[in-house]
């Protein structure tokens, strides 16, 4: 049984703003949890990507991936280093450990569990309005939307040589548990736009400069959306 659905490609445009485009495709959705089902989904998925533009390279950044490098870029492998605690630490562990809340937050004890258990603590669901994230002494606003996990995720995957090297070699890519309409962050568009960043020869520029990162990486069409980090 398969039911049509819709997911995002992420593709790098290093020449262009914003960096990362995100295009909507159709494609057969394969019901079902197991294994052999979600590989189902996915090779439909990277079917009608193709039927779109056969030019396009993909690479599935997700556990379900059939691509090894596409498992370890998950966001649930990938590791960054954490200064207070002097260790690497799975990024999905230090995002949902930085999150703050209305009534409470942030929880550094995420950072001490798998990263699903960080990812299903109830706490983030119980604790209010998400207000910002703190991280290393700063604490991020909400807006730009994705730019505190894209933050992450580059950093993450700079200091990783192997893997940096590896996604040069995509110019495509997909998450199929990111469902655009129900979620925000996604492991496939940090890494399309660190394509996109590598391939323009800007990673250098942005990497310590997170006002430059904002500028090339996100459009702001309102005007309203002001990057704001307080010590």
């Amino acid at each position: 049984m398969y039911n049509m659905a819709k997911r995002i490609c992420f593709v790098p445009r290093p020449n262009k703003q914003p960096i990362c485009e995100e295009i909507e495709i159709d494609f057969q959705y394969y019901n079902g949890f197991s294994y052999t089902q979600k590989e189902k989904s996915i090779t439909s998925l990277h079917q009608s990507i193709h039927d779109y533009d056969k030019n396009l390279k993909i690479l599935e950044i997700s556990t379900k991936s059939q691509n090894e490098i596409g498992v370890a870029l998950s966001a649930f492998n990938l590791e960054v280093y954490d200064e207070k605690s002097k260790r690497m630490i799975p990024l999905e562990n230090i995002f949902q450990s930085s999150k703050v809340f209305k009534n409470d937050g942030p929880f550094r004890d995420l950072i001490e569990v798998k990263p699903y258990e960080a990812k299903r603590d109830t706490r983030l669901k119980n604790s209010g309005e998400l207000i910002g994230f703190s991280y290393n002494g700063k604490l991020w606003e909400l807006e730009p939307k994705t730019m505190f996990y894209d933050w992450l995720y580059i950093h993450a995957l700079a200091s990783n040589k192997f893997l940096a090297k590896q996604v040069m070699e995509y110019n495509a890519f997909t998450d199929m548990e990111f469902n655009h309409k129900k979620s925000i962050n996604c492991q496939a568009r940090s890494v399309a736009i660190f394509v996109g960043l590598h391939l323009s020869n800007k990673l250098p520029l942005v990497l310590d400069n997170c006002i430059k990162f904002r500028e090339i990486c996100y459009s702001d069409d309102s005007g309203k959306n002001q990057l704001s980090f307080f010590d």
